[in-house]
């Protein structure tokens, strides 16, 4: 290997020299060598299992989800690119051709969207159902619904789900039920100790903590078992036809098969991969979830008792206030803690029309110094958001009263800055009104 040419891109590296890297290295590559046409021919045809392509996985992206199966208890776990992306993916592999969905009222505005537009241009249908309503779960289900869909802990006003009751609801029906885990986090809860089936994250939240990278990640926790009821399940239980007609469920089995078809096909075909970079930012904050999660929820209770007792605030919607309508869940659920993203609603709206309690809520967001006005939550910073006009813009009127907001309502996700500047900046731009 002499010529310039060759040197300048074979030199220095063998492929497969192991390095002893004590912390997961970035493998930024697009592609890797096989070792002979057999061996790609095995992988390509799901014959074995090995590194492929990036589109499909990369080392660094199966170190993340393992790391993220573990915390949930899972079997298995795919990353894509963002949260929105492991909700879609999950609930079209679960779906189908024509299939059905119930999903809470009170879910993340973005997910409403997918659910109720972009699902609807793909002949899904959704039901949507206030999640505190046992009835309504149980009327919802049709003979196409493939699965319940609904959050631990709700975004913003961070109801707290009774997830076994809604998983037996499910079970019941033949169903899986998936939870999206964002706000509530391994740390404080785990679905799947409580009968959900699917866990979904955007892991750039809590997972992440530090603002930096988008991605998402879905954990098949073990359970539900698709060979079941067979005529369901065709997508797992059937022939694949663009593998030789191999059946998943025969050769992946329970905890395996979803990870198999969504990354051979949803993943594959739709193309929401996660970059090795941003998988490995991610698992950087991974290691501090715990610690981070702790501080953050002690801060987020210790400013709700606060904003309880202000006179320029009418509701505090947080479910570790004993006056909470969520508080015996949360006591259930929770016992490491509430999440650190809750609401509050500003007092003096009784009469107002939307705008004038939007410009309400303008003049206390735009006058903090501390907490930012920032399209996320469970970062390192403190952070507020608008939802009806920002997060939940395009739910209608009685979308969002379903959802708990109002034009007066102010999300807060607290950070890991000391609490009493915090609560000190809040002060200073609630006294603006």
């Amino acid at each position: 290997m002499t010529e310039f040419a060759t040197r300048q891109i074979q030199a220095g590296y063998v492929v497969g020299t192991p390095q002893n890297s004590a912390v997961p290295p970035i493998y930024q590559t697009a592609a890797f060598e096989f070792a002979s046409l057999a061996d790609a021919a095995d992988l390509f045809a799901l014959r074995t299992t090995g590194n492929l392509y990036s589109r499909n996985a990369s080392p660094t992206q199966q170190v993340l989800e393992e790391r993220v199966a573990a915390l949930e208890g899972g079997t298995s776990a795919v990353a894509v690119a963002s949260g929105q992306a492991a909700v879609a993916v999950t609930l079209l592999a679960l779906a189908g051709r024509s299939g059905h969905v119930v999903a809470a009222n009170q879910l993340y505005g973005g997910t409403v969207d997918l659910l109720q537009d972009t699902f609807d241009d793909f002949g899904i249908g959704v039901t949507f159902v206030d999640q505190d309503d046992p009835d309504a779960w149980r009327a919802a289900v049709t003979p196409r619904t493939r699965a319940l869909f609904a959050e631990s802990v709700a975004n913003p006003v961070a109801q707290v789900l009774d997830i076994r009751l809604v998983a037996d609801i499910a079970h019941g029906a033949g169903v899986p039920l998936v939870i999206d885990n964002t706000v509530g986090t391994p740390h404080l809860v785990r679905p799947g100790e409580h009968g959900a089936d699917f866990v979904v994250h955007s892991a750039t939240k809590f997972l992440s903590g530090h603002g930096t990278s988008l991605g998402g990640v879905v954990v098949d926790v073990g359970a539900f078992d698709f060979g079941a009821d067979p005529e369901r399940w065709p997508q797992f239980t059937g022939p694949y036809k663009r593998f030789g007609d191999l059946v998943l469920w025969e050769r992946f089995g329970l905890g395996q098969s979803f990870a198999a078809l969504v990354k051979s096909k949803y993943v594959h075909d739709l193309g929401p991969s996660l970059s090795p970079f941003n998988a490995w930012q991610i698992l950087q904050g991974v290691e501090t979830l715990d610690l981070r999660v702790s501080r953050q929820s002690a801060t987020a209770l210790r400013i709700a008792q606060h904003l309880q007792t202000h006179p320029a605030v009418a509701k505090v919607n947080h479910p570790g206030l004993a006056g909470n309508p969520w508080h015996p869940l949360a006591q259930r659920y929770l016992p490491r803690g509430v999440p650190s993203v809750f609401s509050f609603d500003l007092a003096g709206v009784v009469g107002q029309s939307e705008e004038e309690a939007q410009l309400r809520a303008a003049r206390v967001i735009d006058a903090l110094r501390v907490a930012r006005l920032v399209a996320n939550i469970g970062d390192a910073r403190t952070l507020v958001a608008h939802p009806a006009s920002m997060t939940h813009s395009h739910l209608n009127a009685q979308q969002r009263e379903a959802a708990g907001i109002s034009h007066a309502t102010i999300r807060f996700s607290a950070g890991l800055e000391d609490p009493a500047d915090l609560i000190a900046d809040l002060d200073q731009a609630l006294a603006r009104l």
